[in-house]
């Protein structure tokens, strides 16, 4: 009884502290509560753990997905995760020690990245919410994230619109819809974006 209440307790400090952020800066976070552990998990799925590469995620928030990455089998020490929030930021270091955690822009990753700017990353695991900027910063972006993973392999996309953030009519990059989750508030669309052999 009194870990389920120490599980609530959290959850609920949790979801306090996103909805503050999104309060503070709603285009810096895309929901007002913490995307759903079954949403969290689907996307964490995607993931290669057998790859032997590091792991990169974008927009952690308060580390709901970061949380599943881990549970996942993706070791600490291989997640790398950039967070633009100074104090979702100084969170996430405190709850997941031992992740490699940025406070930096996502829009600009080699000065966030430092010294592993060349990087070749498994998957890029984003929660960024797109919408809020401007679609040609958006194409560029996923281009840019696809730079840093293996051709085939996915960046995965959380959205919570009907189509996907990313239209690309001149990218050299194709768009798949990975799964519609219900149960998540608002609910959510996850997209996967991927390099094909001659794309």
């Amino acid at each position: 009884m009194l870990d389920l209440q120490r599980r609530l307790a959290e959850k609920f400090d949790d979801e306090i502290r996103f909805f503050k952020g999104w309060i503070d800066g709603p285009k810096q976070v895309g929901a007002i509560i913490p995307t759903s552990p079954v949403t969290a998990r689907r996307m964490a799925g995607v993931i290669d753990v057998g790859s032997g590469r590091p792991v990169l995620e974008l927009g952690p928030g308060t580390g709901a997905v970061t949380k599943a990455i881990l549970e996942h089998g993706v070791k600490p020490q291989d997640l790398y995760s950039v967070e633009y929030s100074a104090d979702f930021y100084a969170g996430l270091v405190e709850d997941y020690p031992g992740v490699r955690f940025i406070n930096g822009d996502a829009f600009k990753l080699d000065e966030a990245l430092g010294e592993a700017r060349d990087t070749v990353f498994d998957s890029v695991i984003s929660a960024i919410p797109l919408l809020y900027f401007p679609m040609e910063k958006r194409v560029a972006l996923v281009d840019e994230l696809l730079d840093r993973v293996p051709i085939g392999r996915p960046v995965v996309q959380i959205s919570y619109g009907a189509v996907s953030p990313v239209t690309p009519k001149q990218a050299k990059f194709v768009v798949e819809p990975l799964v519609w989750v219900v149960r998540n508030i608002p609910p959510a669309r996850l997209w996967i974006y991927k390099r094909t052999k001659g794309a």
